[in-house]
């Protein structure tokens, strides 16, 4: 039953994903710059050591379009070779994560196009998320103040938390 959810919800979240990756390369030209020379390459990310009582993540690949964008692989009826393969070590998805949200990057093997990997190196170093500017948008600054440091506190938490957590403190470094 678990899988059969799985199939059902993995798609959606992973073009809701691409929605919200796109969003970010298109607020930032130079970042679609970069990638508009890569177009139609491939970039798979490969979660190695997956537990195998979790499901399956979907496929991780994703085609750059022409214009700098990206497009989800995963509806693809046949496999997708990839121009550029990251690996990351995901035998501990909560160690994984609570390194991700106190701004470690995990360690990745790559594979594959040096230039496309320069450019995807540069896109991970200096691209952000402005969540405010969203949340300011679509509700005015009366509200978007107030949820964006509410959603900020409620990070800080959970990043404190995972830090406290028994197991996890001794190898993740303290929040910045």
């Amino acid at each position: 039953m678990l899988q059969s959810l799985n199939a059902l919800l993995a798609p959606a979240l992973m073009e809701r994903l691409v929605l919200v990756i796109n969003h970010v390369l298109g607020a930032e030209p130079a970042a679609t710059q970069r990638l508009r020379a890569h177009d139609q390459r491939v970039i798979e990310l490969q979660m190695q050591g997956w537990p195998s009582l979790l499901p399956a993540p979907p496929t991780l690949a994703f085609r750059i379009t022409p214009a700098g964008m990206l497009e989800w692989c995963g509806g693809a009826a046949a496999p997708v070779a990839a121009d550029l393969s990251v690996r990351i070590d995901a035998a501990n998805p909560l160690l994984l994560m609570a390194r991700a949200m106190s701004g470690d990057k995990p360690a990745v093997a790559i594979d594959g196009d040096a230039q496309l990997a320069a450019d995807v190196n540069w896109l991970l170093q200096n691209l952000r998320w402005d969540v405010a500017a969203d949340l300011e948008r679509l509700f005015g600054p009366a509200v978007a103040y107030p949820l964006h440091r509410l959603g900020s506190a409620l990070a800080q938490a959970l990043r404190g938390a995972l830090h406290s957590a028994p197991g996890l403190a001794p190898r993740t470094p303290p929040p910045p």
